[in-house]
């Protein structure tokens, strides 16, 4: 199964995290990975987890987050700078700016969520 990040369950999902709805944008990505077979899974997995910690830090909860942003992180490592249409790098280049900011200094609204691109 190929990621179409164009229509469906994917776009909507991913509308809903660039626009910080980060709870339904799990709910919507997770309706694919349960379809989902490796290695495509595990990457998907690694994007709900991501979005799962933004949700956790709406609701000031900095420990749960960082320890779902490591979850990703540990996931995404496995994966090449471009993946499934995502420049996965970047991403991760995120993940890590983000968990210095809260392991430093408890978190910080400065920083921009990671792009999907």
């Amino acid at each position: 199964m190929s990621l179409d990040w164009s229509s469906g369950a994917l776009a909507v999902g991913l509308e809903c995290y660039r626009t910080g709805k980060y709870f339904e944008a799990h709910e919507h990505w997770e309706s694919v990975w349960l379809k989902c077979e490796e290695p495509e899974k595990t990457f998907l997995q690694a994007l709900i987890q991501m979005t799962a910690a933004f949700h956790h830090l709406d609701r000031k909860n900095l420990r749960g987050a960082a320890s779902l942003l490591r979850g990703a992180l540990r996931k995404l490592d496995a994966f090449p700078a471009s993946y499934g249409g995502i420049e996965v790098e970047a991403v991760r280049e995120s993940i890590r700016a983000w968990l210095m900011a809260l392991d430093e200094a408890g978190g910080s609204r400065e920083l921009s969520i990671p792009r999907i691109r």
